[in-house]
């Protein structure tokens, strides 16, 4: 009967431990419940996650730091208590149990220690951050959660916050804000050459130029001797052109097919001091403006385009809707230009408003070349017509006002001009022809033909040679499909020299505005030459 007595006292006893035991479990997951709902309202505590392993029943932290207690936190001077989102208060620290320890994963650095240290922050807004695999993310992301025991050294079960696989974690705005915002257009992005980014190409005057500012204009004198050789365009260069302003007269402008423009330091280091690709097509045309600082351009990719030759920006850009052949900007309104091409008509462009403003209608396939005489109330525009009744469209006289046609029974053969050049001081201009010679015009009406003079001794065979007065007139100067440069007397037609420049078609030869017996040339080939 004691036996029986004791054996049933021993089962009651076991029954009421087992329910005072559960029934502090039921208080402990209670307390547990809190400490997350708690814990998802504060802010995120100073957490530094590395890679994580699963030992049994707990998650082992490699390179994390916790801090241990409310009371314990004591922040570290030379580093901020929270490196992503700055400090925290003591009731954002997470809150612990009264009987629980608390072990932190340094406990275990040394024996789980697999990968170096790295910071990794997954998800801002959790209690503590989830652990990551040497930077991957795992496909089921536990939260570590800290073992709390009872009196009488039972376990409870955890509670794991998953995060379902292929979820990224939100990002605050202020963060995502800085890598959206983009400083430089990536589209029509402005090149310069290494070393000269911060170098102000329109504030220094050169030390060959200088002398030459204060002194009245000399007689022009031809170029013999070579003086730089300029290479860097992957195409041909169809124009080279030195800057009107005259302290910045060094500064020599060349246009390439390979889709660039670039401005040299022509006079003295022959460097390439600001490349400009702000074309998608090849560069036809290029231009200085009247005060040096805007580049006029146009290109095979239906734009025409003012950049800033200083910074490289794009001022305006405006869309012909056919290929720009040639861009030639108004002599008294700077602001105006016009644009010919690929088109029957030439369009006149307000940079200011970005409109066109007027436009000239011909019976005509594409326009060469345009030519504003002196005033700008008229202008001269050279087609490709080359028909049995093209007469009265090869070279065509308009009045800038009232776009109507002045004159079109100027040049009466069957000769395309590629190019038109007005002399400085007389009333007359002369047009390069694809029959091998030059023939000049005068610029008051009817623009009549002097047939009693005539430039032959160079080459054009179809390409688009073009042709320049010296800053005098006095010498007349273009460029062979031979590859030579040919220097000719204005007034009586005869031939001073013909320098051989190139072995391929020189396209273009600038005469310098200040500089006497200085030119520059360049050819199909790519090649730009200074001679003097």
């Amino acid at each position: 009967m004691k036996v029986n007595y004791q054996l049933q006292q021993q089962q009651k006893n076991s029954i009421h431990h087992v329910e005072m035991s559960s029934l502090v479990a039921y208080e402990d997951s209670e307390s547990e419940d809190d400490c997350l709902d708690q814990t998802e309202e504060a802010a995120p505590t100073s957490v530094k996650t590395g890679s994580c392993e699963q030992n049994q029943e707990l998650k082992v932290c490699t390179s994390t730091e916790v801090t241990q207690s409310p009371h314990s936190f004591t922040p570290d001077s030379d580093r901020p208590a929270l490196e992503h989102h700055g400090t925290i208060s003591d009731r954002d620290i997470y809150p612990l149990h009264p009987h629980s320890k608390l072990r932190s994963c340094f406990d275990w650095e040394g024996k789980y220690f697999t990968a170096p240290q790295e910071k990794h922050f997954t998800d801002t807004t959790a209690p503590l951050s989830f652990c990551s695999a040497q930077g991957k993310i795992l496909p089921v992301q536990t939260l570590p959660h800290m073992p709390q025991g009872a009196s009488d050294g039972s376990k409870t079960t955890k509670r794991h916050h998953t995060v379902a696989p292929g979820v990224r974690p939100y990002i605050p705005k202020r963060q995502r804000l800085p890598t959206s915002v983009e400083t430089v257009d990536p589209q029509f992005p402005a090149e310069q050459v290494p070393g000269n980014q911060t170098r102000e190409i329109l504030s220094e005057v050169s030390a060959r130029v200088k002398p030459y500012l204060t002194n009245k204009v000399r007689a022009a004198g031809i170029p013999r001797k070579l003086l730089m050789s300029l290479g860097g365009h992957q195409g041909p260069v169809s124009t080279v052109q030195w800057c009107p302003v005259p302290h910045l007269s060094h500064l020599l402008l060349s246009a390439s097919m390979d889709k660039t423009f670039k401005v040299w330091d022509g006079a003295e280091s022959g460097r390439c001091l600001r490349v400009y690709t702000c074309h998608s097509g090849a560069v036809r045309d290029a231009r200085w403006t009247p005060c040096g600082r805007h580049l006029l351009t146009g290109s095979f990719d239906n734009s025409a385009v003012i950049t800033d030759s200083e910074t490289g920006q794009q001022v305006v850009r405006l869309d012909n809707q056919f290929k720009v052949m040639c861009v030639v900007p108004h002599p008294s309104n700077p602001e105006v230009f016009l644009c010919g091409g690929y088109s029957a008509a030439v369009k006149a462009w307000d940079s200011r408003s970005c409109k066109v403003v007027k436009v000239y209608k011909a019976g005509i396939q594409q326009t060469l070349d345009i030519l504003f005489l002196r005033g700008g109330v008229d202008f001269i525009t050279s087609s490709d017509c080359v028909s049995r009744d093209s007469a009265d469209r090869t070279l065509i006289a308009w009045d800038y006002q009232t776009t109507a046609k002045v004159s079109n029974q100027i040049f009466q053969e069957r000769y395309t001009c590629p190019s038109l050049a007005l002399h400085p001081l007389e009333e007359s201009f002369v047009a390069q022809t694809n029959g091998n010679y030059m023939a000049v015009f005068s610029c008051q009406q009817p623009y009549r033909m002097n047939k009693r003079r005539r430039y032959e001794g160079h080459k054009v065979e179809g390409y688009a040679v073009k042709c320049e007065f010296s800053m005098d007139g006095s010498i007349l100067a273009s460029g062979s499909s031979t590859g030579s440069a040919h220097f000719y007397d204005y007034q009586n037609a005869r031939t001073l020299h013909a320098l051989h420049a190139h072995s391929q078609p020189c396209l273009c030869v600038s005469q310098h505005p200040v500089l006497p017996a200085t030119a520059a040339t360049c050819d199909w080939a790519g090649e730009i030459k200074v001679w003097h």
